[in-house]
């Protein structure tokens, strides 16, 4: 039996008010986070000193594309060079950003054999520079029969530091959270569908992914609870911390389900700051965090 950890009591609401709250990323430059309020379009960033600001408007729908639902930004990530990097799911690309001051969108990614993707959702960089990203359907307005979709498929990409794209995933119907473990060997890819949560596993090789494994089984938990399996990230000792029915699961390496933080609304991401004291979490309409 898995234990589950309640600890409602010691997590800090730290910001609320929002539509739906996403993909938060621990910022150095800026000794803050940043998380996507997609239906909004914004970028928000809260800190210890000086609370919730908008970062920036627009985040990620800009009508460069045809998108009939106008979504912002959704997943976040810092690159090597200390540049935000997003998935901008309105404008069906991923980006970085110029800087933290001029905010120039400088897209890194936008078409997948002159198609154009679904929605980029989240992403993660392999320690080689290596950037894999997910693209599901929930930024069309129909999903999977929206007449905007161009790729028959619901994809998982790899965007490498020598600027080769090639699809490593595509029979996933909403792959969505996306991690890699500390020896770089394992991808793990949620998979964001209510008849079918689970968390997938494959071991990276140089020119895409093997050995596709269900990593964790949430139907059980899905009958119990609400929510469902979106972001996810990988701690240092190996453990995956996912968004999932009940709250945060955290997960071992090998795939037990070692406890699960609580939380009274569908959470859709989480996040470490810098010095993994702290996990923070985007919940529906708030910004909480957990001291580890």
């Amino acid at each position: 039996m898995s234990k589950f950890i309640s600890i409602d009591n010691e997590i800090e609401i730290l910001a609320e008010g929002f539509e739906w709250s996403e993909g938060p990323v621990w910022v150095n430059e800026l000794n803050a986070i940043l998380f996507s309020d997609v239906p909004s379009n914004k970028i928000y960033k809260w800190d210890e000193s000086d609370g919730l600001k908008v970062f920036m408007e627009p985040s990620g729908y800009t009508g460069i594309v045809p998108n009939n639902t106008k979504k912002g930004s959704n997943g976040l990530v810092i690159n090597e060079e200390g540049q935000l990097v997003l998935c901008m799911v309105g404008d069906r690309r991923v980006s970085r950003l110029s800087d933290f001051f001029e905010k120039k969108f400088i897209p890194i990614i936008d078409n997948f054999k002159g198609n154009l993707f679904n929605s980029p959702n989240d992403l993660v960089y392999a320690e080689n520079g290596d950037l894999f990203f997910t693209d599901p359907p929930g930024g069309l307005l129909k999903k999977d029969n929206d007449e905007l979709k161009e790729l028959p498929f619901n994809g998982v990409f790899k965007f490498t530091k020598s600027g080769v794209l090639s699809l490593v995933i595509k029979n996933l119907t909403r792959p969505n959270g996306i991690g890699i473990s500390k020896d770089q060997k394992t991808l793990y890819v949620s998979n964001s569908d209510p008849n079918n949560p689970i968390i997938m596993s494959y071991e990276i090789l140089p020119d895409g992914v093997k050995n596709p494994k269900v990593f964790f089984d949430g139907k059980e938990l899905s009958k119990k609870y609400i929510g469902n399996f979106d972001g996810l990230k990988v701690h240092p000792s190996g453990a995956i911390f996912s968004t999932g029915p009940g709250g945060v699961l955290i997960i071992s390496k090998d795939g037990e389900h070692l406890g699960t933080i609580k939380t009274s609304e569908r959470t859709s991401n989480c996040n470490f700051d810098n010095d993994y004291n702290y996990l923070y979490m985007t919940t529906d309409m708030y910004l909480t965090r957990v001291k580890l």
